[in-house]
């Protein structure tokens, strides 16, 4: 048999069949009405209560206690801490008591709820801000893009904790997500191939945990090409083909992800391979779209001169020079077609690059010239990873047998080093170590 109660208190909590938990948000909801606003906070511990219905208290608590529990019971405090009479009373059943008992606690969740939830112009901002950088990343310094890029995933995170609305709390990890992507390819762009990798699996985590796969599908492509450049194409091959299986991708996305796979398996040197690739990224449109390669586009999404700048570095590699050169003279069209707002120096510096390269390789030195004049219009703090690789690639074409006697590949060496060694990324001691492929 159970002990019988040392308290009324414990009488009237154990007929209400209340646990502690019950009892502390009763407790708390009744301190909000009867006392003064400086002490409406008032809670009890659960060591406390049990002092309090095991009849452990040898005086009474204090008189703001006191006011809310016989707020809470209708009883005298003194009451309520003495031995319950032989049989207690059950409480009086009142219907409209308990109805508008009830609907002063439905108002007072409903308050806490709305309070912890974001307005929508919060969220819209959010969302317009990272689309605003993402669309104009290719204008952008890549120091500034990452400034901003890493105050607006801050942003999303702080917003993030404010809110238990499930629906708000997953687009907030969509944008940190994107935000955290944009990190990704500055730190890229800045000659950081660590920081961009950690960066890039972190952005790939969001879109996990956001069931928001496009996401995951760039971040995998982004550390696809990250591989490349770290000289394991054959992992950059595998990584771009396993973001491939990811539902949910437009047609943008596949195409990127397939302009990744050929460069991949160009550097391989495995010809069958990278033109089935090539000829996934230039298939025929489905129609197809997704919330971030075409919903925000800009650096998430994949232009038509990007893909023909990266398959003119594909036929590069591959050493077929007229496709290279016929593919690089398409980007570099497309660019020019292009408004002047919405023009990228680096992608046209880069297909250029490619021209040049793809005229070397017929030993046309002033044909190269010519194609870098667009290199030199670059400014340096845009002179991102992909064109320095790019004019780099040059730069060793020049010192071949073929122009070694050549005044002019001389002074162009010469003028490429300038070039480079005036990039941002040299200047923030990030450009030290080469690599060994070709990407923009």
């Amino acid at each position: 048999m159970s002990k019988p109660a040392r308290t009324l208190l414990k009488v009237l909590v154990d007929q209400r069949r209340w646990r502690y938990t019950d009892f502390e948000r009763a407790f708390r909801r009744a301190a909000a009405q009867v006392l003064d606003e400086g002490s409406r906070n008032l809670t009890v511990s659960e060591a406390q209560f049990r002092r309090w219905t095991a009849g452990k208290v040898q005086t009474l608590p204090s008189p703001e206690a006191c006011a809310v529990l016989e707020h809470l019971f209708g009883v005298g405090a003194a009451a309520l801490f003495d031995a319950p009479p032989s049989v207690a009373p059950e409480p009086a059943f009142n219907l409209e008591d308990e109805i508008a008992m009830t609907a002063r606690d439905v108002q007072s969740e409903a308050a806490e709820a709305a309070s912890a939830s974001l307005s929508d112009t919060t969220l819209d901002q959010l969302r317009d801000d990272v689309t605003t950088l993402a669309r104009t990343y290719t204008n952008r310094a890549p120091f500034d893009v990452f400034q901003r890029a890493r105050e607006l995933r801050e942003e999303a995170e702080t917003a993030r904790s404010r809110t238990q609305v499930p629906v708000q709390a997953q687009e907030l990890l969509i944008v940190a997500g994107q935000a955290c992507a944009i990190l990704a390819t500055a730190a890229f762009d800045l000659g950081s191939m660590d920081g961009a990798k950690r960066l890039c699996r972190s952005a790939a985590l969001y879109g996990e945990t956001a069931r928001f796969d496009p996401l995951r599908a760039f971040a995998g492509g982004t550390l696809a090409y990250i591989a490349y450049f770290s000289n394991q194409p054959r992992e950059a091959a595998r990584l771009a083909r396993q973001a491939r299986t990811f539902d949910g991708l437009g047609d943008v996305g596949r195409r990127r992800l397939a302009a990744i796979e050929a460069r991949a398996f160009g550097h391989l040197g495995d010809p069958v391979s990278a033109q089935r690739a090539l000829d996934a990224s230039q298939a025929d449109s489905q129609g197809i779209t997704d919330d971030l390669h075409d919903g925000v586009g800009g650096e998430f999404g994949f232009t038509d001169e990007r893909l023909a700048m990266s398959n003119a570095s594909t036929c590069l590699l591959l050493g077929d020079g007229d496709r290279a050169e016929s593919h690089a003279c398409q980007a570099l069209e497309l660019a020019a077609g292009r408004p002047v707002a919405l023009r990228s120096a680096r992608v046209a510096g880069g297909a250029a690059a490619d021209l040049a390269a793809a005229r070397l390789l017929r030993d046309d030195l002033d044909g190269a010239v010519d194609a870098l004049e667009q290199v030199w219009l670059v400014p340096r703090d845009q002179r991102a990873t992909g064109l320095l690789t790019r004019t780099a690639r040059v730069r060793r074409a020049l010192t071949g047998e073929r122009f070694r006697n050549a005044v002019a590949a001389a002074e162009l060496g010469d003028r490429i080093e300038d070039f480079t060694r005036m990039a941002a990324q040299h200047q923030l001691g990030k450009g030290g170590g080469s690599v060994a492929a070709l990407e923009g």
